[in-house]
């Protein structure tokens, strides 16, 4: 069918007539045939202010399944980190002079080849180009477009390509296809001639931005979804839970109404700790469409798109908490923790000691969706991904159970009301540190959590669609999921669009909101991020980014000279002028390069910084789980996580934060 598109265009040039265009076959946008989604975001694909997909549009498994269009199609635009993704035929970025991720700031120069602006006020936006590494074939490697910060709610954007170059220097001529629009060709065919008044739009708008219409490869637009959109169902969940306890009242960080009901199970003493270890279940009502939100379990929508809970239906969410000693004299801080990937409540124990050592009651429950117990869905979805709401939409609760487990914390009937923690938790305020996912769930946890203001986000990121590829643990990921999606170039489609149903569950969806412009009925935030320099599981690109767009103030000196691969490493990012410090911080630890040949001992650790690609490090100690541990960290971490917290410079003054025995250079 592509092939009969082509030969029409042929007929056309060799004829010079007004040859008819034919619509794109099963609705696809003839701008881009190397997948019918392509270009994509694209507004194309947009009617009557939702996102109007087909099952025919969407890309099939080897089994011959399509993905199954509907559940994007409640979007009312795109994600606010969509990857932007097209195939551009021999591109070279490095000759095209693109930003890449080591220049993002070179994006906003006047001469770029691969610009976004804002619709409305034809202001640039910060960006990276890059090619998809993951596909081994050059001629399959898409182009694929970061914001360098993110599209902002409800906003219309415009990608204008233009100049772009092969290896030689040669530029790439524009697809016929395009060039219709551009050049103002004749073309028969209601389908290509209603769409020309929205090209001419776009030109218009693109020329006022200083972009000829003659220089262009391709140009389009999107409109990203509303902040309504992205978090309507979990602040739905989130106050029709609470209002059944009694409290409507979020923002007021006042503990109202009931508590939820709750059960210890276990409580025993930890061996050579001044601690107890306590484990039960708690009481969260379900919303997911099956008895107890088992794994596999999604929601169930009404017209508006907001779950439907059946009358009854409760989740037993599992809990783990670790009570010091000395919280029977001094009560301690209510600390709320979050595990990592495919971890579960357990997690809390190799923390303990940090429960003592800070006089912390630290308590955990299951971010479902990506806990030890969701593994075999997770296979199932990488499989088919027609089922990866079971994923999205499990996430969503875990993120209410985590909030009402801290209602447990903080509530005079919650914990307080059992006899192993009676007058052993100071309830005046809860507060959050999340590690890993625990930091990446753990920002839209912070975003929209009614009991604490203070968080500390470890080792945190955003977008699992700029994740993934650039993590250690995606050749295992990969393998499940690409031996069902082979084509190159729709993996790289599937990764940027599967990113609308994760902004329901991670911070991406939540991002704009969590310390400033806070979300209906919620307090606002401070943040603490902490970086580990060359992590491999969680690139620092994108902890960086959330840097950006929280306006957290830099530790600094953050690295030593040459140590980073960026032009102007932290780009955008300000430092902190004074401490101690009160607002959202960055703070980067350092376990040093690699070190040379016949080096030995625990001084000996070190890694390079990532690679540039989207591919993940491979070479090198990873520092994803040994800086979090180091002491000038946990005394940033309890300094910050209090009631009148702030950030403290504990590391060496005029030095980077160093890790792991490594001293510097």
């Amino acid at each position: 069918m592509r092939r009969g598109v082509l030969i029409v265009a042929l007929c056309a040039v060799v004829l010079g007539a007004a040859a008819p265009v034919q619509a794109a076959p099963r609705g696809c946008d003839p701008l881009d045939p190397a997948a019918c989604l392509l270009p994509w975001p694209n507004e194309y694909f947009v009617k009557q202010g939702h996102l109007a997909l087909t099952n025919a549009q969407m890309p099939r498994s080897t089994d011959g399944k399509p993905i199954e269009a509907r559940d994007y199609n409640w979007s009312d635009g795109f994600s606010p980190g969509q990857i932007i993704v097209t195939l551009v035929p021999g591109l070279d970025l490095k000759r095209t002079g693109a930003a890449p991720v080591t220049d993002v700031g070179r994006s906003l120069e006047g001469d770029q080849a691969i610009v976004v602006i804002d619709a409305k006020t034809g202001k640039r936006q910060l960006i990276w180009s890059e090619l998809n590494m993951q596909g081994k074939d050059p001629g399959q490697r898409s182009l694929q477009v970061h914001p360098g910060v993110g599209w902002r709610e409800g906003r219309r954007y415009i990608v204008a390509l233009r100049n772009l170059k092969r290896a030689t220097g040669r530029t790439i001529e524009a697809r016929r296809a395009f060039r219709i629009y551009r050049d103002r060709l004749p073309a028969a065919g209601r389908a290509v001639n209603r769409r020309r008044a929205h090209m001419e739009d776009i030109f218009r708008r693109i020329g006022k931005a200083g972009i000829r219409r003659g220089d262009l490869y391709l140009a389009w637009d999107f409109t990203v979804s509303s902040r309504e959109g992205l978090t309507k169902r979990l602040l739905s969940i989130r106050d029709r839970s609470f209002a059944q306890l009694g409290d409507t009242n979020l923002r007021d960080l006042k503990v109202t109404g009931g508590a939820p009901a709750f059960e210890v199970g276990e409580a025993r003493a930890i061996p050579g700790l001044a601690a107890r270890r306590i484990s039960g279940t708690l009481d969260v009502p379900c919303w997911l469409n099956q008895p107890g939100c088992p794994p596999g379990s999604r929601f169930k929508l009404d017209r508006r798109g907001l779950p439907v809970r059946t009358a009854g239906n409760v989740q037993k969410a599992r809990f783990v908490c670790i009570v010091p000693a000395a919280a029977a004299t001094t009560p301690a801080r209510p600390l709320l923790f979050g595990h990592g990937l495919f971890q579960d409540e357990t997690a809390v124990d190799a923390i303990a000691l940090l429960a003592v050592a800070s006089n912390a009651v630290i308590c955990g429950t299951n971010f479902t969706g990506m806990a030890n117990e969701d593994l075999p869905n997770a296979g199932a979805v990488s499989a088919d991904l027609s089922r990866f709401p079971t994923m999205a939409d499990r996430l969503q609760q875990g993120i209410l159970n985590f909030m009402f487990l801290g209602r447990l914390m903080v509530h005079p009937q919650g914990f307080s009301s059992h006899s192993e923690f009676a007058g052993r938790i100071a309830t005046e305020r809860l507060f959050y540190a999340g590690a890993s996912l625990g930091g990446i769930i753990g920002g839209a946890l912070t975003s929209v959590a009614p009991d604490f203001t203070r968080s500390a986000l470890i080792v945190p990121g955003l977008r699992f669609s700029l994740l993934l590829t650039r993590s250690s643990q995606f050749p295992t990921f990969g393998r499940i999921l690409y031996s069902k999606y082979t084509d190159p170039v729709e993996q790289a489609l599937v990764n940027s669009f599967i990113q609308l149903l994760w902004d329901r569950g991670e911070a991406n969806g939540y991002v704009y909101h969590m310390v400033r412009d806070p979300l209906p009925n919620t307090p606002t935030k401070t943040v603490l991020l902490h970086e580990a320099f060359g992590d491999h599981q969680v690139s620092n690109v994108a902890t960086e980014t959330e840097a950006r767009i929280i306006g957290a103030r830099l530790r600094t000196p953050a690295l030593d000279p040459g140590r980073s691969r960026d032009r102007k490493p932290f780009y955008g990012i300000k430092p902190i002028p004074s401490y101690p410090w009160k607002g959202n911080a960055l703070a980067v630890f350092d376990i040093g390069p690699l070190r040379p040949p016949g080096c030995s001992g625990a001084a000996c650790l070190g890694t390079p910084p990532a690679p540039i690609t989207n591919e993940p490090p491979l070479i090198g100690v990873d520092p994803h789980d040994k800086t979090p541990f180091e002491l000038d960290a946990v005394f940033q971490f309890t300094n910050f996580l209090a009631v009148d917290g702030v950030f403290v410079d504990t590391c060496d003054k005029g030095k980077p934060c160093y890790a792991q025995g490594w001293t510097g250079p």
